[in-house]
């Protein structure tokens, strides 16, 4: 018989999408058994909903549980660090939420903890899972696609006033950044899974669409270190939503659906530039099978993971990639140059990207 993973977890807001999308899809491999949030209306609504017994607010007493195998970390960014510390250090499984943390310091930090923990962890980039970005992920990764010549990646979103009454929105010192860690954090991880590490980035960032502290329109010129050349945009400040990756290879040209929230799901378009190309293609994708998207299919790679019949879908080093990009994105827009990428320790914006007059003491 095939075991059960018990989950606790934390955070009733983009928590319920995992419950929902993630956990009972995949009743045969996850159960939901505790539910941890400070808000007790909610709190006992979802544990009611999903018939969740053990509801707590107090995100210690989770550690002690001993039949919790996962704990799954939905809180606002600016906690993330410490639960997923805590939680690694008690030997738990970690499930979190993106962003993992909030500088390169720290998911360096939480890599060698990882190292140390006899648990896994898994980001989450939900985005990644879907008929269409792996059959794009199958077609390049069996070499058919060739070289990569140019990509764009288009966040188009809309936040008005509304979305940041949550008090912990728009702020540097919870939400750790805008539309770079919340919104386009999901297309730009996209991006790089198929297209690459990157080697220079080029970017600029603004706050022009509501009254916040953090930025809600980036844009950004990129190299890659395939010698690919890519340009990134994103705001919040749409008049409609829209995701458009759009990806040109010596052989191929894909371009996403546009589905905001989940543009990997639906078929791709593929244009293959010969007859010869679009017949291996063919014959690739012929007796594909379908994947469904976002948290179904990452809690069930997860859940092979654990089990040992399988790589982590994301990792604690996916997680770093995205980050390097935001530093290097943050970086670039206050000193106008270029930044190359890998950053180590010696860069300046290591410990923090943050902007000092709203670094927490």
């Amino acid at each position: 018989m095939s075991r059960i993973y018990n989950v606790a977890v934390v955070g009733g807001g983009i928590g319920r999408s995992h419950i929902v999308e993630g956990y009972l899809p995949n009743a045969d491999k996850f159960k939901v058994a505790a539910i941890c949030d400070l808000n007790p209306e909610r709190l006992d609504k979802i544990g009611e909903e999903f018939g969740i017994e053990r509801r707590v607010v107090n995100f210690d007493d989770l550690l002690g549980m001993d039949d919790i195998d996962v704990i799954d970390v939905c809180t606002p960014p600016g906690v993330h660090f410490s639960m997923v510390m805590a939680a690694l250090k008690a030997g738990k499984h970690v499930v979190c939420e993106k962003p993992l943390v909030g500088s390169l310091k720290d998911v360096d930090a939480v890599m060698e903890a990882e190292k140390r923990s006899s648990g896994k962890l898994m980001p989450v980039f939900q985005y990644r899972f879907g008929d269409g970005i792996e059959q794009a992920k199958a077609i390049i990764d069996a070499g058919i696609a060739g070289k990569p010549y140019v990509g764009t990646v288009e966040t188009m979103w809309r936040r008005e006033a509304a979305y940041y009454s949550v008090p912990w929105r728009g702020k540097w010192a919870t939400e750790l950044g805008g539309v770079l860690m919340g919104h386009a954090i999901h297309p730009h991880d996209i991006f790089t899974y198929l297209m690459g590490d990157i080697a220079r980035v080029f970017g600029r960032v603004a706050t022009r669409v509501n009254d916040i502290e953090v930025e809600d329109t980036i844009s950004a010129s990129l190299e890659m270190k395939s010698g690919a050349l890519a340009s990134l945009t994103a705001t919040l400040g749409s008049a409609d939503e829209i995701s458009r990756i759009r990806l040109s290879f010596e052989n191929v040209t894909f371009e996403s659906d546009h589905a905001p929230y989940n543009p990997g799901n639906k078929p791709w378009k593929i244009l293959p530039r010969n007859d010869e190309t679009a017949a291996k293609i063919e014959a690739l994708l012929a007796n594909w099978t379908h994947v469904p998207s976002r948290f179904q299919t990452q809690m069930a790679r997860f859940y092979d993971a654990l089990n040992g019949d399988g790589e982590l879908p994301v990792t604690s080093a996916d997680s770093r990639r995205s980050l390097e990009l935001v530093t290097a994105f943050y970086h670039s827009s206050t000193t106008h140059q270029d930044v190359a990428l890998p950053l180590g320790a010696d860069h300046p914006l290591y410990q923090s990207w943050v902007p000092a007059a709203f670094r927490q003491s």
